[in-house]
């Protein structure tokens, strides 16, 4: 008995890594079984089968896993941070395997197939995501893993989509598997299939998983879940995730991803339970299908990809008028399009706010009040978005109220489509009114919406709002004979006045070079249909005029790319690809360039 004490300490003190490394291969395993079982075996003989070598795995699993964590604080005679999230996972495999031994009447609905699922599910990501801070070992430049981490989501969403039950029908063809792929990922909202209708729940929830990875984005994913079940963060870890955050203090890497992590469940769970209570349960067959319709809606429009699984979207007959659902909708991609920092930003004001109400009124303390709560960018990207928000409206209002909002049976109802339908333009792309429809100077206010997109740091595209502040307000400052950008007594650096125009000038050559090739691989289609599908993509908006299932192959490989290419960001891609150059230690001399 004490030489096997002895071995659990050694094993477990000083070979945890074989140990680990053991259970991520039988995780592995047992989440591909659970891949096949679900998306590919159609036969019910062979699926039962499978099904019971799921269930022998389940168990194995969590006495592997209990057996684990017991060892490990036995070994070091304490229960360390690592320790917590694998007890939570216990806690749960408890739980279902006492819902299928037991006839406990409020655990019953977790003796269901999809919790075991889920159960293998969360061992596997506990498992991955230790191995995906395996970065110490050799060196990667953050960028060019920021870009290679998307395009190993789209291949593994790929991969998917191509399984026989995603589909109702004949599977998804490659091509058109890598299409649905990298418009999940790349938030865009782009079809060559309507997912409603061709889509099982099980492709349904692979495409919903990939608008929540991609629209964070796969490092921050990985970077959270490694961060919670390994127990912490190498120093290397926080300078690579550091870079990818755009955070320059190390000591707040941590806490910005937490904050980014926390941000986006907390909206999207209000969004959902919202979503909620605004449907018709008489369009459902059971709860169950209400709280993923929810689900699904609230994940798709805070991430800004604008995937619906109603057929024909928005304008669906049941939802066409159901004002209170377009406007959490509205709301909710709004939230998601003002950036992660602007929202917590938000969040820490009301927050604020209430706490000093609190102690005012019931704890009767003054309270005490932090100078500048809200921050020059927050305030910044706050006032560009009020503008675009108002202006967008009532130009929207005024130009189509004769025309697509006459079906609109009160001025409520006009004005609630003309806000969903003007700043779902920006990026959200979903539609309430087929765009067929709409004017010619509405569709060209569309386009502008699109290029324009979202605010920096958030889920949504286009070259950014701020952007274009920055490019206008440069050009009224060059008009006054003003050397320098002034806003709320802050002078714009001049770094970021550079930014902006390359950024702007990248977008117009990639969207006039995808446009060209799209009339030479597409020359049946009208060029204004192509050029808004381009822009569509590379704002990653994903509004079409319905073009985009009769696309050449060429022409959704062209669309591919730059949907892609929106996503990571031109800029990105010339950092990641172009080598620095070396600093010179001299200057040469100044001279103006006619104009």
């Amino acid at each position: 008995m004490r030489a096997i004490v002895s071995f659990l300490k050694y094993i477990f003190r000083y070979r945890a890594e074989a140990v680990d490394q053991i259970m991520f291969y039988v995780s592995l395993v047992c989440a591909l079984t659970v891949i096949i079982h679900v998306g590919y075996i159609t036969t019910p003989l062979i699926a039962q089968y499978t099904f019971q070598a799921i269930r022998i795995m389940f168990y194995a699993l969590f006495a592997c896993e209990l057996f684990r964590v017991l060892s490990s604080i036995f070994a070091w005679n304490k229960v360390g941070v690592s320790h917590y999230s694998a007890l939570l996972i216990i806690f749960y495999f408890l739980l279902v395997v006492v819902a299928r031994w037991t006839s406990v009447h409020t655990l019953d609905f977790l003796a269901k197939s999809e919790w075991i699922y889920l159960g293998i599910a969360i061992i596997f990501l506990s498992e991955l995501s230790k191995r995906s801070l395996f970065f110490d070992n050799f060196y990667f430049n953050p960028t060019i893993l920021f870009v290679i981490s998307f395009i190993a989501l789209i291949l593994i969403g790929t991969v998917l989509l191509m399984l026989p039950r995603t589909t109702q029908t004949a599977p998804l063809s490659f091509l058109d598997a890598l299409f649905m792929a990298t418009s999940a990922v790349c938030i865009t909202g782009l079809s060559v299939t309507d997912i409603s209708t061709n889509f099982t729940l099980f492709g349904q929830s692979v495409m919903m998983i990939l608008i929540q990875v991609g629209g964070l984005g796969i490092m921050t994913f990985t970077g959270f879940f490694g961060y919670f079940f390994s127990g912490g963060f190498s120093f290397k870890n926080q300078l690579m995730f550091g870079e990818i955050l755009g955070e320059n203090k190390l000591n707040s890497v941590i806490s910005t991803l937490l904050k980014i992590i926390f941000i986006t469940l907390l909206f999207e769970f209000i969004g959902a339970v919202l979503i909620f209570f605004t449907l018709d349960k008489a369009l459902f067959d059971s709860v169950g299908d209400r709280m993923f319709f929810a689900a699904f809606h609230a994940i798709s429009s805070f991430c800004n990809s604008g995937f619906s699984i109603l057929n024909e979207g928005i304008q669906h007959s049941a939802y066409r008028f159901n004002y209170s659902f377009q406007l959490v909708l509205a709301i909710t991609f709004i939230l998601g399009g003002l950036g992660f920092g602007t929202v917590y930003n938000f969040y820490t004001y009301f927050r604020a706010k209430v706490k000093a109400w609190i102690n005012r009124h019931v704890f009767h303390k003054n309270p005490k009040y932090k100078a500048q709560i809200f921050r020059y960018n927050s305030k910044f990207v706050l006032a560009c978005n009020i503008v675009v928000i108002v202006l967008a409206t009532l130009s929207y209002f005024l130009m189509e109220r004769n025309h697509s909002l006459v079906g609109d049976k009160s001025v409520v109802g006009e004005w609630v489509t003309a806000f969903f339908m003007a700043n779902s333009s920006r990026s959200a792309g979903f539609n309430s009114i087929n765009l067929d429809f709409v004017g010619m100077p509405t569709l060209i206010m569309i386009t502008t919406l699109m290029w324009i997109g979202a605010s920096p740091g958030s889920t949504g595209g286009g070259v950014k709002v701020t952007t274009v502040a920055i490019a206008l307000m440069n050009i009224v400052a060059l008009a006054r004979g003003k050397e320098s950008i002034e806003i709320y007594k802050r002078q714009i650096a001049p770094e970021s006045v550079q930014k902006a125009f390359a950024i702007i000038v990248v977008s117009v050559l990639t969207i006039g070079l995808s446009f060209v090739l799209l009339n030479f691989s597409d020359p049946q289609q009208q060029m204004k249909k192509l050029l808004f599908e381009v822009i569509s993509a590379y704002t990653t908006c994903g509004l079409s005029l319905g073009v985009t299932p009769s696309l050449s192959p060429m022409g959704k490989l062209i669309i591919i790319v730059t949907m892609f290419v929106g996503r990571v960001g031109t800029l990105t891609l010339l950092v990641a690809f172009i080598k620095n150059t070396k600093n010179k230690s001299y200057i040469y001399p100044t001279e103006k360039v006619l104009f």
